[in-house]
């Protein structure tokens, strides 16, 4: 059966997002492998331990593309896309624990906290949390700063109580019920879209693109 060009293009974006896992992953590596005096060992594992399970970065590659997209240059933001990444590392730990989802397993490996125990889980998340902002700020270094502190305020707001954590607690108080329409809407457009919708604004924030575009990404 001959290749169309719908085939072509999954495979073109398959392609696109195997290429930017690997990026972001070896980004990854190399920002967390260098040993710290100042961060306790196991804290330093833990944290380790869950940003390189595995899983696909859909997060930092969006980033990547809005920003090329809107005329970036990706090495540019590449810390910043990976910071994404660390903050959603951070969100499923958290979620995995007993008080949350109590899940044993996450991409085939045990849990954070089954591995390392509930509170290095919970502070090898906060740690990752504190850690990604740094990683933003770095991008300061090659774009002006007033866009990265943008950048910032675009991510603080999707990772925040308006966001993410304001989904995960609707998610909470929703268990062994059955929410309504508007309540599994937020749920969805809050713990997981807010921080995706995030990934591609900043991408374009960082070009320095018009509020118009940004928030067409969004």
């Amino acid at each position: 059966m001959p290749t169309t060009s719908s085939d072509t293009r999954v495979m073109d974006i398959e392609t696109y997002l195997k290429n930017r896992s690997e990026l972001v992953t070896a980004c990854i590596e190399d920002y967390f492998s260098p040993p710290d005096p100042h961060v306790p060992g196991i804290l330093r594992e833990a944290m380790k331990y869950s940003l390189l399970a595995g899983g696909k970065r859909l997060r930092p590659a969006l980033c990547l593309a809005s920003h090329v997209a809107c005329g970036g240059n990706e090495d540019d933001v590449l810390l910043s896309a990976s910071a994404l990444e660390v903050i959603h590392t951070y969100s499923l730990i958290h979620d995995d624990l007993p008080a949350m989802d109590n899940d044993d397993l996450r991409r085939g490996l045990p849990t954070n906290h089954k591995v390392y125990g509930e509170a290095v889980a919970i502070l090898a998340g906060d740690g990752l949390l504190s850690e990604a902002f740094l990683m933003i700020l770095e991008t300061a270094d090659r774009i002006p700063v007033e866009y990265v502190i943008s950048a910032l305020k675009e991510v603080a707001r999707a990772a925040g109580p308006a966001g993410m954590v304001g989904g995960q607690v609707l998610d909470i108080l929703s268990e062994d019920k059955e929410p309504d329409k508007e309540t599994l809407l937020y749920i969805h457009q809050h713990k997981t879209g807010a921080l995706l919708a995030s990934a591609a604004s900043i991408g374009g924030i960082l070009a320095e693109a018009d509020s118009a575009t940004v928030m067409a990404l969004r």
